[in-house]
């Protein structure tokens, strides 16, 4: 699997233009499955929008919308091109991902996964970054992350919050990487490379 974890999708042209060439086949012929279940206020609804807008724009025609409601189904991902998981509450989003089992099958996609926000960092080691952030509103005691990616993502990432992830970083066993709305990462083969300026 190839990973584009950004903070604010496809802000920067430069993670579009990463995202298309990746792709191995036009942007007509993909197919997407599009994750929005992190996404419960309005504000955040809006950003779901602008997001499916975003592929739109790119020429993704073939979007599947999969809410996290149920069980998901290994064929129902298994030739997907893409899967991409949208931004929102990541208590929430990780508690959705375990209950339908996608925890379960994402490891073994071999396609290509995009995150926004929420979505890039549940596939990290844990969660537990977003805590100053997001309100875990579910109660979830586990934070532990789908661990497919030995770092924690911390999106939106601005000066001001330096001191909040100084102390993270300070309590965490394993590597967190902070990114800026204008900034992305790309995961192919272990490799890691991070797309846009600070």
């Amino acid at each position: 699997m190839k990973l584009l974890l950004t903070s604010a999708g496809f802000y920067n042209p430069e993670a579009s233009d990463t995202f298309l060439r990746l792709l191995n086949k036009s942007a007509e012929q993909a197919n997407v499955i599009f994750i929005p279940t992190a996404s419960r206020t309005e504000e955040e609804l809006r950003y779901v929008q602008g997001a499916k807008q975003e592929l739109l724009d790119l020429g993704i025609n073939d979007i599947t919308t999969l809410n996290l409601d149920r069980k998901v189904s290994e064929n129902e991902i298994e030739n997907a091109d893409v899967i991409y998981v949208c931004g929102g509450n990541t208590f929430y989003l990780l508690q959705k991902i375990r209950e339908s089992g996608l925890d379960q099958l994402l490891p073994n996609f071999k396609g290509l996964y995009v995150g926004v926000s929420a979505g890039s960092i549940v596939v990290g080691p844990n969660i537990e970054v977003s805590a100053p952030w997001d309100e875990n509103d579910v109660k979830l005691s586990d934070t532990t992350g789908i661990n497919i990616v030995d770092f924690a993502v911390v999106p939106h990432y601005q000066r001001k919050d330096q001191t909040i992830v100084e102390g993270l970083k300070s309590q965490a066993d394993y590597e967190i990487l902070e990114l800026t709305d204008n900034q992305a990462v790309l995961i192919i083969d272990g490799e890691r490379k991070v797309i846009g300026q600070a």
